[in-house]
């Protein structure tokens, strides 16, 4: 299928997504404070190579050059992060003025441009003098994020229109607070509970706080979501299948559309319960504007009966000899027309933006060129089937790549690249890979042409 940006219409969005501790550096830079990841980051053993973010893509200080890069590409839309820990650097009061200055400059800049800034208020990287306090597993956390949100809508709220409240709750939660493998490497069902239970109160409780302050606002938040099968035709696959999904997919939407845990499916979900106060079943709840859709794979669940709680285990792509990324995901595009049909039949869901997809190969930079052509192909399969939905009837507003730029990914450090421009970590030199060249000639409009990149 040939398909253009005009298949979509001229209000659908398009972009790319960064995250501020992944690509910002300056991690002590101007007052601000440490953060969760900085500290894990500096533990042995926990990130490959035992790379850390210190540095990474120093966008704290050449943010004028990359907002200029996205330009050039016609990117019209710029998710990014903030780092909580540069507004607070103590989790809470007093406020960093050059916090605040900075993302003032990254914002009026983007805007000066014809960029339009999409913030996600947390991106994983929360204050580590909060985790000192137990962090998302301390109910205060509630008061810690509000004041947050609040000082963030006051101060950019009058130029910046979308707003994101949490990103991938599941990820950060699951990851960070029962497995360990995250920051801040928590482990436990206890932890996991608490933390998720708040984290649910927070996504709802932020989107209220934005609409009070700025109603204007468009409020989202965004979702990971992996598409997920039975890797065999068997009825215990099937049960291992639909455990997991609802575990991976549907933990942190559901109880936000109203429709509470999914305790049927995951009985030992009951406990979260143990963390309830009065009125939370209401507290979970709220009508955002938009959700957020993050894809890149789909899952073959198979029953694993010495698994605890769900008693099933995920299949690897490179155990079942399948097309796959640097990250052992399968390249399946189907995967993602799957999760907009079916987040198109919940009730209340109005928009829905891909708020991330994209890919993680072996770039390799020769005489200043990278030819990503399989990461081309995966963005090209996956538009595609993103604009098959939209014409059956789905919501789908926008889609935004990840990512701008190759970056330090979590606890991959910086093996996987998944930029439209290549880095490199020791020069800073940054050079659009033949997958950025593509997406800006696929977003180039006649009254905005494309510079030869």
């Amino acid at each position: 299928m040939q398909i253009s940006r005009k298949d979509f219409g001229p209000e659908f969005h398009w972009g790319v997504s960064t995250a501020a501790h992944q690509i910002e550096g300056g991690y002590s830079a101007d007052g601000k404070g440490l953060s969760i990841w900085d500290v894990f980051s500096q533990k042995k053993k926990k990130i490959l190579g035992n790379h850390h973010g210190n540095i990474s893509c120093d966008f704290y200080n050449r943010y004028p050059e990359d907002i200029a890069l996205m330009a050039r590409l016609n990117i019209s839309n710029y998710r990014f992060s903030i780092a909580w820990s540069r507004i607070f650097p103590s989790g809470s009061g007093p406020v960093n003025q050059k916090g605040i200055d900075f993302y003032n400059r990254l914002i009026n800049l983007c805007l000066e441009l014809d960029i339009q800034p999409w913030i996600t208020l947390y991106h994983w990287d929360l204050p580590d003098t909060l985790e000192k306090k137990g962090g998302w597993t301390n109910r205060e956390i509630i008061h810690w994020f509000s004041d947050y949100v609040a000082c963030c809508i006051e101060r950019f709220g009058d130029r910046v229109k979308h707003w994101i409240v949490l990103n991938e709750p599941m990820v950060f939660t699951g990851a960070g607070y029962f497995l360990g493998i995250h920051a801040p490497g928590k482990k436990g069902l206890s932890n996991f509970l608490s933390a998720a239970h708040h984290a649910a109160i927070c996504q709802a409780e932020g989107g209220r706080i934005i609409k009070s302050l700025r109603g204007s606002c468009k409020v989202g938040t965004t979702f990971s979501y992996s598409h997920v099968e039975p890797f065999r035709n068997t009825e215990k696959d099937l049960i291992a299948a639909k455990k997991t999904d609802a575990l991976l997919n549907r933990m942190f939407i559901e109880p936000l559309l109203g429709m509470g845990y999914p305790f049927r499916e995951v009985r030992m979900l009951r406990k979260i319960e143990n963390y309830y106060k009065q009125g939370d079943s209401a507290r979970l709840a709220f009508e955002m504007d938009f959700l957020g859709l993050q894809n890149y794979t789909r899952e073959l669940v198979r029953h694993a009966p010495f698994m605890p709680f769900v008693k099933a285990r995920i299949i690897k792509a490179s155990k079942r000899q399948v097309e796959h990324t640097l990250m052992d995901w399968e390249v399946y595009p189907p995967a993602i027309h799957h999760a907009l049909l079916r987040w198109s039949k919940y009730k209340n869901v109005k928009e829905i933006i891909i708020t991330e997809n994209g890919a993680a190969f072996a770039d390799i930079c020769k005489a200043g060129t990278v030819s990503d052509y399989k990461r081309i192909q995966y963005l090209k399969d996956h538009i595609e089937q993103v604009l098959i939905a939209k014409r059956e009837g789905v919501p789908v507003k926008g889609y935004f790549v990840w990512t701008l730029m190759d970056n330090f990914e979590w606890a991959e450090g910086f093996h996987p690249r998944f930029g439209l421009v290549y880095v490199n970590f020791e020069t800073q030199e940054r050079i659009i890979k033949d997958s950025g060249k593509w997406y800006g000639n696929f977003l180039r409009v006649s009254d905005h042409p494309a510079e030869p990149a």
